[in-house]
């Protein structure tokens, strides 16, 4: 691994060559977001040197009243000795369906919107869903840079993906490049995240027609993770019943699962509850191979009482609650959630402007013809560093991020940073170390 060729550098630079020995990772390019948590951790703690923190996407908010309070009062009520029902507690559904159409403006019936453990259960229910409908149809497509932890999830369940990065096949050029594999009749799904993570990329309306076209050509699929729901800041997506909408495929396509995730919109990640919302034709939509394994045809049937009953027995009683009564707020013009959640975009701005003023380029910087929003995540290269050079040299001076490369880019000469840690205060800290890294390496 490329090391610094001085050794004034903000953080110990004794400390950090130890901790990375010790560490075992010879290439932290390669290492998981949890790896480089740890290995920060470490350095941190010996070193007494707060680093710049932007490898781990984790919400930087204090959880709504509305959410704690309700789970409180439920877990007072004695919820906590009762299993949940396993598709949701029954006043959360139609909040849920009220949500879709508030701020999707697409109908789904409350049968058809479960509660999950976070997205992530939401990902693997999902995957392991749709591995059972045809054996035909045995691969998973990314549309890439993506989530690394869902391509875990498939190499768990020890089923197939392939990926493309969607950089160079943006507009128009995304319909052939889908084409080429669609046309294989190997694809079972299509994944991806909208707002991206780690780009922050935001399919247009174009391009999601596109993809709600393929998918009902090719009988598809789209598992649409809106994990930063309405967090795109460049539109006012926050009133509910009123256009501007969150972009979707469910606009063009029954072939849909969303996953919706209440950790960074809500900033309720600790509670690990989510949403998935299944368009009612797929939902109710039956298959011969179901009905040969479960004993039952239905689709929606089957992903609750086979596949989400098999992995958790239902999602923690209390955090739906803190869920329903947060969704409750919203739908009623009570709690305007994206307002809470602006600040992550101002942060990007003044950090983007930080980094680019050093001499960093920013790597996924346009949607079509349009810059990328200011949000939750944004990305950087610097002076022809690969990003695992680039990730390692910046560890020296105090601030952490994550290789482009685990998360299916081929931008090798990017990181991704998340702005979600970095508080006001560590601007002025992070512009020094910034300029010093400028300083011996420019």
């Amino acid at each position: 691994m490329k090391q610094p060729t001085v050794k004034d550098t903000p953080i110990n630079f004794d400390i950090v060559n130890k901790k990375i020995k010790e560490s075992g990772l010879t290439n932290l390019g390669k290492a998981s977001i949890r790896e480089i948590v740890k290995l920060v951790n470490e350095i941190e703690q010996e070193s007494n040197k707060k680093f710049i923190r932007m490898e781990m996407g984790v919400p930087g908010l204090k959880p709504p009243d509305i959410a704690t309070n309700a789970e409180i009062k439920a877990l007072k009520a004695g919820v906590a000795a009762k299993y949940p029902m396993i598709d949701g507690i029954a006043q959360i559904k139609p909040e849920i369906s009220k949500f879709v159409k508030n701020f999707l403006d697409i109908d789904v019936k409350p049968s058809s919107c479960i509660p999950t453990v976070g997205s992530m259960q939401g990902g693997f229910a999902t995957f392991l869903m749709l591995s059972k409908l045809d054996k035909k149809k045995d691969t998973t497509l990314f549309i890439d840079p993506g989530f690394p932890v869902q391509k875990q999830q498939l190499d768990v369940l020890d089923l197939k993906h392939e990926t493309f990065d969607v950089y160079n096949f943006r507009g128009n050029k995304l319909e052939e490049k889908l084409e080429q594999y669609l046309s294989k009749g190997n694809i079972s799904s299509i994944i991806y995240s909208n707002p991206n993570n780690p780009s922050w990329i935001s399919f247009t309306e174009k391009e999601l027609q596109i993809i709600g076209k393929l998918a009902d050509k090719y009988d598809t699929i789209i598992i649409e993770d809106l994990a930063y729901f309405a967090m795109d800041f460049r539109k006012d997506y926050s009133i509910p019943g009123e256009a501007p909408y969150q972009p979707t495929v469910g606009k063009f396509t029954d072939n849909y699962i969303l996953l919706i995730s209440s950790s960074k919109a809500f900033s309720y990640a600790g509670q690990r509850v989510g949403m998935m919302v299944i368009s009612d034709a797929l939902y109710n939509k039956e298959y011969e191979t179901l009905k040969q394994k479960f004993g039952k045809a239905s689709f929606g049937y089957n992903m609750i009482y086979k596949v989400l009953y098999a992995l958790s027995s239902g999602t923690t009683h209390s955090a739906q609650h803190g869920l329903w009564a947060m969704l409750k707020a919203v739908n009623n013009k009570k709690f305007d959630f994206v307002n809470d959640v602006r600040v992550y975009g101002e942060r990007a701005k003044i950090m983007k402007k930080l980094f680019t003023n050093a001499g960093f380029k920013i790597v996924y910087d346009k949607d079509e013809d349009e810059l990328i929003a200011d949000g939750f995540y944004f990305t950087v290269s610097f002076n022809g560093f690969s990003g695992s050079e680039l990730l390692g040299l910046l560890i020296y001076y105090g601030i952490s991020a994550i290789s482009l490369d685990i998360a299916g880019s081929d931008r090798k000469e990017g990181i991704r940073a998340c702005v979600s840690q970095t508080s006001s205060e560590q601007f002025n800290d992070l512009e020094f170390r910034l300029n010093k890294f400028k300083e011996h390496y420019s």
